[in-house]
């Protein structure tokens, strides 16, 4: 029980994660500059990684230096394709690539881990992207290129850097933090040049936009980041990569509260989504069998033999089933005192 309880609480914490970047889309259209997704990637990644790294002051050792460097560009420093796909693409059609990365994780995880996924996994995560799709598509949905191929492309990242994550783990003695301090610095930097080559500075900065820039790096970026990290170390990669279903729901949420309604598909699609992700964590109960060892089956033999001759002899049996008999060559065991 308590080990089902504190499964149940990693997965709750590691939900939050998912949860909290379903507020990226919303936060992109409505407070961000557009036009500036690297920025806005950097804003989020580097300043947060070296507030870790001042708050840890635990360093990468060893071999860890290029493995954070990777996990780093791969969870961190392809963010902007995040944020390319958010601008490009309606927030539902963005929504809907993000969540092909349960299957992709899926795949990259028996070619990594060798985690053969169960096919009950995989058909709710397949449901589950039909869900979203449901949800967030619709006739009107506008497709643009290079938003499709940016949405994708983050998924697949995501996917990667989710299967290394769980194949590398952590060093022995660094928390959460300090692995999430160490690929937020090491994306944050990657995206510094380039920022500044392709992109730079917006022209304008306003109140709105720096809270937009202050809730990504700090909940939807450092703290979000962190339980992810937490969660992918102790929870199977079939288990906590559908949970980033949760990023379109909670977009959807957010746009019902913002005035919009759904349909009666939408409706549908949300609900399938949902129970998708709810039954991608419970998974069906095999009966676990006992198994008995060699000596154990021989014990239990010889008992049933001597209970049996007992039975035909007119004697009660000697000894309660499942005693073990005497040493060999002990002779037989005693009767009861009397007969």
């Amino acid at each position: 029980m308590n080990r089902s309880k504190a499964r149940a609480a990693t997965v709750l914490l590691t939900a939050l994660a998912p949860a909290s970047w379903g507020t990226t889309y919303v936060v992109t259209t409505r407070l961000l500059p557009p036009g500036h997704p690297m920025f806005a990637g950097l804003m989020r990644a580097l300043p947060a990684g070296l507030l870790a790294l001042a708050v840890t002051r635990v360093l990468p050792r060893g071999e860890w230096w290029w493995k954070a460097a990777v996990l780093g560009v791969l969870n961190i420093g392809a963010m902007p394709l995040l944020f390319v796909a958010a601008q490009r693409l309606p927030g539902g059609v963005a929504a809907t690539l993000g969540a092909a990365q349960p299957l992709l994780a899926a795949g990259l995880g028996l070619l990594v881990l060798h985690d053969r996924p169960t096919l009950w996994r995989l058909t709710w995560g397949a449901l589950g992207v039909l869900g979203v799709g449901l949800v967030v598509l619709g006739p009107r949905a506008r497709l643009d290129t290079v938003g499709v191929l940016a949405g994708l492309g983050h998924a697949a990242t995501m996917a990667a850097g989710v299967v290394l994550t769980k194949r590398w783990g952590r060093p022995a003695g660094v928390g959460p933090l300090a692995l999430t301090g160490w690929q937020l610095t090491a994306g944050g930097l990657l995206l510094l040049p380039l920022t500044a080559a392709a992109e730079g500075v917006p022209p304008r900065i306003g109140a709105g936009a720096a809270c937009g820039y202050l809730w990504l790096g700090s909940m939807a970026g450092l703290i979000a980041y962190t339980l992810w990290f937490r969660g992918i170390g102790r929870l199977p990669v079939a288990a906590s990569a559908p949970l980033v279903l949760l990023s379109p729901l909670v977009a959807t949420v957010i746009g019902i509260a913002l005035g919009e309604s759904l349909s009666l598909p939408q409706t549908l699609g949300f609900a399938l989504a949902l129970t998708a992700l709810v039954a991608a964590q419970l998974g069906p109960t095999a009966r676990k069998k006992k198994t008995l060892t060699k000596e154990e089956t021989f014990d239990d033999a010889a008992h049933d033999d001597r209970r049996a001759r007992g039975h035909r002899d007119g004697r009660r049996p000697g000894g309660r089933r499942g005693e073990r008999a005497g040493a060999p060559g002990a002779g037989p065991v005693p009767e009861a005192a009397g007969e």
